[in-house]
């Protein structure tokens, strides 16, 4: 299995969806490295960032899920790191 390292950025406008999000982020915890949360307080906006180092259709899946939640939006940036496992 191929597994490949990304980073997911996460805008947070709606404060509603914070448990569902953190409860995806809790499912697919295996795969995440790290996570940095900053609350932009003056635009009343969070901005999170997802390092993961999973399989391309695991990165896609939970990035989907998230972007699917409202006032959430979402992008990822794949890496060239791909690992054999």
């Amino acid at each position: 299995m191929q597994t490949r390292v990304a980073i997911i950025g996460i805008i947070v406008q709606n404060r509603d969806s914070v448990a569902a999000l953190n409860a995806l982020l809790h499912e697919y915890g295996k795969y995440i490295v790290g996570r940095m949360g900053i609350p932009y307080r003056k635009k009343n906006i969070h901005i999170i960032s997802i390092a993961i180092d999973a399989p391309q259709d695991v990165i896609s899946a939970l990035s989907g899920k998230i972007g699917k939640l409202p006032g959430v939006s979402t992008k990822t940036a794949y890496s060239g790191v791909i690992t054999e496992e």
